[in-house]
């Protein structure tokens, strides 16, 4: 199952991540575009546990996800808190 996202929900990720709407770029907001991505496929997964082709892609966005926090923190630690702060991602 993929996660279509209408064009209004990007442009709002991207306005409270990214700074603008049209700034799909920034890694904040490629970030929270796969968290958001990441936690519809995690409920998907809850009803549909055999969906093998779904996990393999959720494990995918994970790992990327995990790529581009790995270079923010690397590029600005203090960015990088204040980005999982704000998403909710460690505990």
């Amino acid at each position: 199952m993929a996660v279509y996202l209408t064009k209004e929900k990007r442009e709002e990720i991207y306005k409270e991540f990214g700074g603008s709407e049209k700034n799909s770029g920034s890694t904040h907001s490629q970030v929270a575009l796969l968290t958001y991505r990441i936690t519809e496929l995690s409920k998907h997964l809850q009803n549909n546990r055999k969906d093998f082709s779904c996990q393999r892609s959720l494990l995918s966005m994970v790992g990327q996800r995990k790529r581009l926090l790995g270079y923010l923190a690397k590029k600005d630690i203090n960015e990088y808190r204040a980005l999982i702060e704000k998403l909710g991602l460690r505990k």
